[in-house]
This record gives structure tokens, sequence and C-alpha cells, in this order.
């Protein structure tokens, strides 16, 4: 279970400029609160508040520890569409901790040197161990609570692909039609659901989205739901739906005609109310892909 979870893709949301201000911003908090208040009272701790040299060497340290923080998130940030497993997320968090550990470390010793620290045990590796702890704690713990809000807070906004094998409804299920697009509320209420062969696309509007799909009677319908188009991205990753620019996701079912053209690939659904779809050249490769699978 752990290995199969490690080795999931890392929810790409969790990188997002928002999330990752918010995650550094908690950390630096309750970093700060955990240093000052708890590793005081152990025996190879030395922050001080106040004035004085050893304050500035707390506050030097503090703010090199919070720079590293940044510049990994950035990293993160900046790798989010590479695929990121949460083996790898997690990795590179403790990569952090041990290198704030080994700062951390490389402070009191020179601290110590120049007379500014003075403490009983100086045992490198001693005063190392203490520091990762720190670092695990003053990290990891903020880490994990950011983490677990923005999944509680996404998961009212996820439109989900249900498998209805298992689910009882008040209709048959018939063979090939057990999964169903499922449009939740802000409360989790189900509010939408719609076989994927009636879906055409999904469009994004500011912070909402716009279903377009067909009803029992063949009629072109619009739905919209507050939701980030990247959410859908994400959670139909292994399904029909295919992001082909940064406003649109399709239905690959639905796809007629893929056209050529000097501004660039276009779709043409097969519907005389929905406009031609543009592909932009970040999405073509793999719309082209998708399409070629399926013909």
């Amino acid at each position: 279970m752990a290995r199969s979870s490690l080795g999931e893709r890392y929810p790409a949301f969790l990188l997002g400029k928002h999330q990752l201000v918010l995650t550094v911003t908690f950390t630096a908090f309750f970093s700060l609160v955990f240093l000052l208040v708890c590793i005081p009272f152990s025996h190879n701790a030395w922050f001080q508040l106040g004035g004085g040299t050893a304050f500035m060497f707390t506050l030097v340290f503090y703010l090199i520890a919070v720079s590293v923080v940044i510049s990994s998130k950035v990293g993160l940030y900046m790798l989010r569409s590479s695929g990121l497993s949460t083996g790898h997320v997690v990795l590179w968090n403790m990569a952090e901790v041990l290198l704030i550990a080994l700062i951390y470390s490389f402070f009191t010793i020179e601290g110590s040197r120049f007379g500014i620290i003075d403490l009983e045990d100086m045992a490198f590796g001693s005063l190392f161990l203490s520091a990762v702890v720190y670092s695990l704690i003053s990290l990891g713990v903020p880490y994990a609570l950011v983490t677990q809000y923005l999944l509680i807070e996404e998961k009212d906004k996820t439109i989900r692909l249900m498998d209805y094998k298992s689910v009882v409804v008040d209709t048959p299920v018939t063979p090939g039609g057990e999964q169903r697009i499922t449009l939740f509320d802000n409360g989790g209420a189900l509010k939408f659901s719609i076989s994927p062969d009636n879906l055409y696309l999904i469009e994004s509007d500011d912070n909402y989205i716009q279903v377009w799909y067909t009803d029992s009677g063949g009629n072109m319908k619009k739905y919209m739901l507050r939701c980030r188009l990247k959410t859908v991205e994400e959670s139909f990753a292994d399904s029909d739906l295919v992001r082909c620019h940064r406003k649109y996701i399709i239905n690959i079912r639905k796809v007629r005609i893929l056209t050529s053209s000097k501004d660039g690939y276009g779709i043409d659904l097969g519907s005389d109310v929905i406009p031609r779809i543009p592909v932009s050249k970040t999405y073509a490769q793999a719309v082209l892909a998708r399409f070629n699978s399926r013909t």
C-alpha cells in the first residue's frame, strides 16, 4: 500500500502558485513559533529573542532557512508539469529537512567557535540528529496540515469519474455504461451526472467551467459549475477527456474532424452549435496521439 501510494502521481494542483505560497507562509509562521517556544527547552538549542549577537545569529539562520524553503517550492512549481510522483515530492521535502539541519549544525559549530553560542553537547552526530528531528517537525507538520487542508478544499470542487458498478442506483445500468461523469457542488452534493457519450467539451469561464452536453432529446445544453479546468484535467487524466487548450477540454470520442492550418490545429466536434475548437501548441502532440489512437 505504501509503495503504491508513493508511486502515484502527485496532485499537480498542490504545486500551484497559490498552494505553494500558502505552504511557505504557514510553514514560516509555524516553524518560528516552534523554534522559539519549544526548542529552547532542548539542551542544544541557542535561539534567542531581543538584541545582541545571538539574536542576529538566530535571525540570519531563520532567514536562510526560509529562503531554502522558498527556493525549494519554486523548484517544485517549475517541475509541476513533469509528472512528479508522491515519492518524488516526499524525497524533495526530506532533502529540505536535511539541508536545513546541516545549516543549523554549521551555524551551531561556527557560533561556538566564535563564542556566540555556548552549548554543553557539541558532538556533530548528536547535534545533527537533533537538528533533523527539529527540522522534520517544524517543516513536516505544517506541510502535512496544509496538504490535508488543500485536499479537503479541492474535494469540494472536484469533478469525479465514478464507477456505477459499486453504487446503488434507481435505474438499471447498461453494459459499458457503468462510468458516468458526475459533478458535485461545494457542499459535496451530487448536482449533475452524465454519460461520457453525451459530453462534448468543458470550457473554462474565469473561476467556473461550462459543460457542453446533449440531453435525452439530443439538444445541446450547457451546465455551469464553480471549478478549475486544471482540476478537471487531473481528475480525468486516464479518460477520453483531453486538454487541447488553456480554455478547453474535449471529449476525444466526439472529434469528427481534426484540421491543420497556418494558425495551428483545430477540432470539429460535429455540432453546428459548437464552433471550431483551437488546439494550442502546448497540447498539440497529446491531442494528435489520442486522436490517432482512436482512428
